[in-house]
């Protein structure tokens, strides 16, 4: 998995290494302006967290508007625990508010600035060697699974047969957003013949896996017993759900840690075509 998409659990919460260097970076942010501020007498807390809302209602708005033809209606493109957000979108609209301020409010410059610099200096500093592992693709891993009847299987062999790109999804019946993102899943693995889906269930035994598919009406192909959890381990998946994307010579190109809608799904097929 990209450094950035790995994941960590911490209790009920789960995150990723890029939304948590975010964190850190904005921090950092908020304290660099404070230390300036104060020597110039100018607060810049609000400025930065205003200049936060921007850029997630930049990155949300041209993010439904790429895939505007895969929501069902206005409350699912307000819905964000899909992730549905583009860089792209926020770095414009944050930029632009920031310069905005720079020029409205002079006396908040050298604070402003000074805290600007410092977060995109922490998120370089930190956030930059992860991104450069991305142009290494990784192989998927040959983790021993099960299916629902059994028989041993690994994520290798059934990309070798199907030979198509493949989407596996680690998920759990305990897990909420795992949950409602199925049906998802179940529409697209059955119009989308050109890819292979793969569910695998992470540390849970056949008979449970199988009182949720019949419980939900679910009609599932490829779902994958993973008792140890090894393939989470295998990719740094720590927290669920997680999709990982292969093309079809088996590496890995894209990842989604949290809940998918179609829209973000078909953001990461979009790699793999």
């Amino acid at each position: 998995m990209h450094g950035l998409n790995q994941s960590i659990a911490i209790g009920p919460l789960g995150l990723s290494i890029g939304q948590l260097l975010l964190v850190l970076a904005f921090s950092i942010a908020l304290l660099a302006g404070a230390l300036i501020g104060r020597r110039h007498r100018t607060p810049t807390a609000d400025t930065l967290f205003s200049l936060l809302f921007v850029a997630l209602i930049g990155a949300r708005l041209l993010f439904v508007a790429r895939y505007w033809g895969s929501y069902d209606g206005a409350l699912a493109m307000l819905d964000i625990r899909d992730g549905g957000f583009d860089p792209l979108g926020g770095l414009i609209a944050g930029v632009g508010y920031a310069l905005w301020r720079l020029w409205k409010a002079p006396q908040q410059r050298a604070a402003l600035a000074g805290a600007l610099l410092a977060g995109a200096f922490t998120w370089g500093l930190t956030a930059g060697p992860l991104l450069l592992l991305e142009s290494q693709s990784r192989p998927m891993p040959n983790t021993g699974l099960a299916t629902l009847e059994g028989e041993p299987i690994d994520l290798p062999s059934l990309a070798e047969r199907e030979a198509k790109p493949m989407v596996v999804n680690l998920w759990a019946t305990w897990c909420p957003p795992c949950r409602r993102e199925m049906p998802v899943f179940e529409q697209a693995q059955q119009e989308e013949t050109d890819i292979t889906f793969v569910f695998v269930n992470q540390g849970e035994d056949v008979s449970l896996v199988n009182r949720f598919l019949d419980h939900e009406s679910l009609t599932l192909e490829n779902v994958l017993l993973d008792a140890r959890n090894a393939l989470g381990d295998a990719t740094g998946a720590m927290a669920m759900p997680t999709t990982l994307y292969y093309d079809a010579e088996g590496r890995l190109v894209d990842t989604h840690f949290g809940e998918l809608s179609r829209a973000t799904l078909n953001r990461g097929l979009e790699r793999l075509r």
